[in-house]
């Protein structure tokens, strides 16, 4: 089964793919919760090319490494990617007050279909929230 989330970013297509992919912008996102962070991120930005992003609760307690391989990549467009057996599609689209950026991923069997739509929608809304608070500030 896939799971979708969007937001729609008030920035330029080339500040919010540049916040996408390059990770010192994703250590400063890519947390679905004030109590997470990520503290490390490579992107090998081709397609073949290998991400990693080392989440961490801020406790000490938790963490994983996020990682994957790029299978498509479509500057300013579109990631297709390979995480374990599973597959996302990221798409970025320019439309009337922003940039569309849709996220369809294929879902895990550990946690509900809630649990992992919520999950990465509030992701996505980290990212949403400091692209634009940035965008503002340059």
């Amino acid at each position: 089964m896939n799971i979708t989330v969007e937001t729609l970013v008030d920035a330029p297509l080339e500040t919010v793919w540049r916040a996408y992919t390059t990770p010192e912008d994703i250590t400063h996102w890519n947390a679905a919760s004030d109590d997470w962070h990520t503290t490390a991120a490579t992107v090998d930005l081709r397609d073949g090319g290998a991400f990693s992003s080392r989440m961490e609760a801020k406790d000490g307690s938790a963490g994983f490494d996020f990682a994957g391989t790029y299978t498509k990549v479509v500057p300013e467009s579109l990631l297709e990617y390979d995480f374990g057996d599973r597959s996302a599609r990221v798409s970025f689209s320019e439309e009337e007050g922003g940039v569309r950026v849709v996220v369809a991923f294929e879902a895990e069997a550990i946690h509900s279909e809630e649990q992992q739509r919520e999950g990465w929608l509030a992701i996505l809304e980290n990212f949403r929230r400091y692209v634009e608070r940035t965008a503002k500030v340059s």
